[in-house]
Order: C-alpha cells, then structure tokens, then sequence
C-alpha cells in the first residue's frame, strides 16, 4: 500500500479520488485551500447541493468505513506550505497525527480549473496563472529535495492540443526534419489563459524530468461528467462538488441541469466544437492505474485521458432525448459563441495508453443520462437559473 498525496483534495475529481484509494487501504492525505468553494460564494454561483467541510468529510468516511483520511488546509503556492507536507511540519485538521512518512504517490488536481474564469479578467487571469505555475513548480522542487523517488500524477488537459489538423498523439510527436529525427512534446495551442497556464506546468514537468529524473505521470484530461462512484453511494454526505454554472460546470453536467428547469441548452455557434470526454468513474480508474503502473525514473508519460469523443451538438441532442423521455421540456439555443474557436473543425486524438494498462471504459449511453438526471431532480428546488450562462467573452 501506498502513502499518497492527493492536492486539491476537496474538489470535484479530488474527493473521489481521496475515498476510492482509501477503500482500497492506502494512506491518504488531502490537502486544499478551498479555492473553489470560496470563489463559487464571491461570484454568486452556488452549488447543487451544500457539501461539508474537508475535516467532515474525512470524519464521515471514518465513522463509516474506519479508515483515515488526513487533511490539511492550506496554500500550496506557498513553498513553505508545500514542502511542509514532505518534511513533517504540516499542521493537520480533525484528528491529531504526527509526521508521516514521505508520499509515495502525489496526485495533483490542485489547480484553477475553469477556463472561463481564467478569461473573465485580468485579476482572474492573474490568479490562474499565479496559483497553476506556483503550485506546479512548488511541487516539482519539494520532489527533487525530499521526496526525489515519488510519482507524480498531474491532472493536465486535452484543451493544452487545441484543435490541430493534424492527429493528435499521446503527449510526443516524431518529427522529420532536413534529414534528420527527433521526438518533441506535441505542438500545443490552448484556447484560454487556463489551458495555457496548463502548457507551462507540462513543460515545468519535463524540465523536472529531464533535469532531475523525476518521474512523472500527465494525464490529459477531457471535460468530465457525472457524480456516482462507489464510494459517493455511500452516504449523501460524501457526494463531491456538483457545479452548473457556465465558470465550473462542465457542459454535459451544465445542459443536464438546464433540461430539468426548462433553460434551452446554449449551444455557443453551431455546435460543431469536438472534445473528449469521459465518466467521473473513469478519471478514478486512470489515476489508480497509472499509481499502479508509475512511469519510470526520468520519464515523463502522458496520456490522452478521455474515453470517446462528441461534439456540442451530439451532447445536446443526448440531453435532450433523455430529458424529454423523461418528461421534461427541453429546447436547444444556439447563442453566439462568446469564445474564440473553430465551431467546426478535425479532431483525431489517439487515446489508447491507459486501455493498454488496464482502463475498462465507461460511454456516455442513455442510460448514464437518465441516472444523472435521476440525481439532478431530486435537488431541482435548489437550481439557480440566474447562474447558468451569464456569456464571458473572450474578446
């Protein structure tokens, strides 16, 4: 069993992560600043449903399955607070623990993760750029000081490819050049200030790599939906972060909440804008194999961490099917696209490296959508409708 580090351990993929490793008999350890939550009050986007404290969470989880989790809150742009939990000074919430071992294992989600707030302005573009590069490059340093042996998994994202011409590979690219053959980091184009701040931490990463044989795991990421894991199940009271704003609602999770309230689903264009996605089950599976199967010392392995890929559209239309079996009124909008992208574009990504270790994936069926609905009506008096789309531009 592993002593693993999860950053960002209050989040909405982070919480999961924390209790399904827990399950499994690992010591866990989660460590936030709760930026989300914090920034969801400044900016008047409340959740679906109210979740506990990080210190209740982790005490329900105890009181249920008798397993530990460990929490520190804390700022990891700090380096004093990062390295804190390295060289046993961190200060720990809930239960009084002394200093643990060096992790093993450290999962990185701890980032600002939303595209349109980075874009909102120039203090919100500030703020993800601070905290994304400081965190990133906090943690590569404590890793070559303390921890030198430690796997790194960092949560990256397919937006970091943009929408090239050209297929996209997993992470590395063979070039042809006046005779000659060398391998590179796939050419990168992120779309918002976020997913470039995500390009920097890839390339501090393999600076890291190729300058201290570090050994680190990029997973790309695509938008994810859903909020059921087996742990979840268990207690209402475990149920992770559920955002259907337009700044941290991913889009399969927003348009669910629009069918329910009879809010036409905001297609931005004509909605030919083309991701990879995946199940929340499925972001859980891709980090405990690749904790599993860790890369090897001086290597950075990435990849393509997604299951299938849809177009803005063709999730609509999913939506909207299920919704109307389900009784609901559902209508699809196409409203001007306040980003700049392509609306129609080639989108080839090759995702195959986490099949190969042992990824079982799970599709986006109608089925999947009547649960999420399912789920999502039982906290219909709560939703918001000011807050679903309030049209951040980009230029």
């Amino acid at each position: 069993m592993s002593n693993i580090l999860i950053l960002g351990g209050d989040g909405y993929l982070g919480w999961p992560t924390a209790m399904h490793l827990s399950a499994q008999g690992h010591v866990i350890t989660v460590v936030d600043n709760y930026f989300r939550r914090d920034t969801c009050q400044a900016l008047n986007v409340s959740m679906l449903y109210a979740v506990p404290s990080l210190p209740e969470r982790a005490k329900v989880w105890f009181e249920l399955t008798g397993k530990q989790i460990y929490v520190c809150i804390t700022d990891l742009a700090d380096p004093k607070s990062m390295r804190s939990l390295f060289n046993g000074t961190a200060e720990y919430q809930g239960k009084s623990v002394g200093a643990k071992t060096v992790p093993d294992t450290i999962i990185h989600y701890a980032e600002q993760p939303s595209a349109p707030f980075s874009m909102m302005n120039h203090q919100s573009a500030d703020t993800t750029i601070v905290n994304n590069l400081r965190v990133t490059n906090n943690l590569m340093w404590a890793v070559r000081d303390l921890a030198n042996e430690a796997h790194i998994i960092k949560l990256g994202t397919m937006g970091e490819y943009g929408t090239p011409d050209i297929d996209i590979e997993e992470g590395w690219i063979e070039i042809n050049h006046k005779g000659r053959k060398d391998k590179f980091l796939f050419p990168r184009q992120g779309g918002s200030i976020y997913h470039t701040s995500k390009i920097m931490d890839t390339d501090l990463l393999w600076f890291g790599v190729r300058m201290w044989d570090l050994r680190v795991t990029d997973l790309m990421q695509g938008p994810v939906y859903g909020l059921e894991t087996d742990q979840t199940l268990l207690d209402g009271r475990l149920g992770t972060i559920y955002n259907y704003d337009e700044i941290f609602g991913t889009i399969i999770n927003r348009f669910v909440v629009q069918a329910i309230v009879g809010f036409p689903l905001t297609i931005y264009g004509q909605g030919g804008q083309t991701r990879g996605y995946l199940n929340i089950q499925d972001t859980i599976q891709c980090v405990d194999k690749s904790l599993q199967v860790p890369a090897e010392r001086g290597e950075l392995r990435i990849f393509n961490q997604i299951m299938e890929t849809l177009s803005a559209r063709e999730i609509a239309e999913i939506v909207q099917r299920v919704g109307l079996e389900r009784g609901h009124k559902v209508t699809i909008s196409h409203v001007e696209n306040p980003r700049k992208e392509a609306e129609e574009h080639y989108y080839n990504p090759t995702y195959q490296g986490l099949i190969d270790i042992g990824v079982v994936p799970h599709f986006l069926t109608d089925g999947v959508v009547h649960r999420l609905f399912e789920t999502v009506e039982n906290h219909r008096e709560a939703i918001r409708t000011d807050i679903i789309f309030k049209g951040i531009k980009w230029e």
